[in-house]
């Protein structure tokens, strides 16, 4: 079968020195990139991370320090790799979550602004994981071998929910699993204190899922104390969370994204003071004679003005208690 395609698509992959999206570095790209017209341009490239490669890493992609030590690093390599590129929409496994930001990382580190506007993303575990589902019907045929009867009743679902765990059990107990890091387990175990680990392990907006769009659409922190408040109220109530991010340890898009969002925001902010009505013009003060009090009266003090709440929430913000 042939790919419709209107445009390029980029099918790309990467070995890293580990999975931290803003720290890790890159070691290995490799792309495919497919055309309209059929044909297929393939670029590998072994890139110096300039820094030392984890064994743990180097065990699962069988890259070592030694292998890339006379590669050209990704600043170097940048421009012919976002030339080859070029427009191409992008695709890979699981790319939507990792590959995509740590290829991003990369270029804002070499100065490039890799534009993603208007460009395509399919992540074809995505496709898997939707297609292939995942429900309880589909669980309890695969793993039992049986048609659940009236289904979506509390209690016919809790029960295939019971026999589909012992059935998982009994399967996979034995069975190795091996993690993105390359350490290899048996986490399926008659064991509720192994199942609670194992199985405890969303529309990004920066794809490394520090912000998400909710529901309306807006973006919204997905960390931390402001968790689920969108990044417009936090700005709001504490705008001296976008310099604490600004300056912290996050991924380079995650603080392009907030740079957007912040700009965005103080353009709302600017606008709603031009909306404000214009202040009324007072009349001219009418001129004093000049002359000189020989028996000037002392000024009387004005009283303290009374402590509110509305004084105490703004020196809070001022100085960050």
């Amino acid at each position: 079968m042939k790919l419709k395609l209107k445009r390029p698509i980029a099918f790309f992959d990467l070995e890293t020195t580990g999975v931290n999206v803003g720290s890790d570095r890159i070691v290995e790209i490799a792309i495919l990139k497919a055309m309209p017209d059929g044909t297929e341009e393939i670029k590998t490239l072994r890139i110096n991370p300039e820094m030392p490669i984890p064994l743990s890493s180097s065990l699962i992609h069988g890259i070592y320090d030694e292998d890339v030590a006379q590669e050209q690093t990704f600043k170097q390599a940048a421009r012919e790799l976002a030339d080859f590129i070029g427009e191409a929409d992008l695709a890979g496994y699981n790319s939507n979550r990792f590959d995509i930001p740590v290829l991003l990382e990369e270029f804002l580190k070499a100065g490039i602004d890799f534009d993603m506007s208007d460009r395509k993303f399919v992540d074809v575990q995505n496709i898997f994981h939707q297609m292939e589902q995942r429900t309880l019907k589909a669980a309890y045929k695969f793993y039992c071998n049986k048609e659940i009867i009236n289904a979506h009743s509390a209690e016919a679902d809790i029960k295939a929910t019971y026999e589909v765990l012992l059935a998982q059990i009994e399967r996979y107990q034995d069975t190795d699993f091996e993690d993105k890091e390359g350490k290899v387990s048996k986490p399926v175990q008659n064991d509720v204190e192994a199942l609670h680990v194992f199985t405890n392990m969303n529309k990004p907006v920066d794809f490394a899922g520090r912000m998400v769009y909710n529901e309306e659409g807006e973006e919204t922190f997905n960390f931390g104390k402001h968790k689920g408040k969108t990044v417009e109220q936090v700005f709001d109530i504490e705008p001296s969370y976008y310099a604490w991010m600004k300056q912290g340890d996050f991924p380079l898009y995650t603080k392009k994204k907030l740079e957007e969002i912040w700009s965005r925001w103080n353009k709302k902010k600017e606008q709603n003071k031009g909306q404000k009505a214009p202040a009324v013009n007072k009349p001219a003060a009418v001129p004093r004679p000049n002359f000189v009090n020989n028996n000037p009266q002392p000024k009387k003090e004005k009283p303290a003005a009374e402590v509110t709440n509305d004084m105490l929430e703004q020196l809070k913000m001022k100085f960050g208690k």
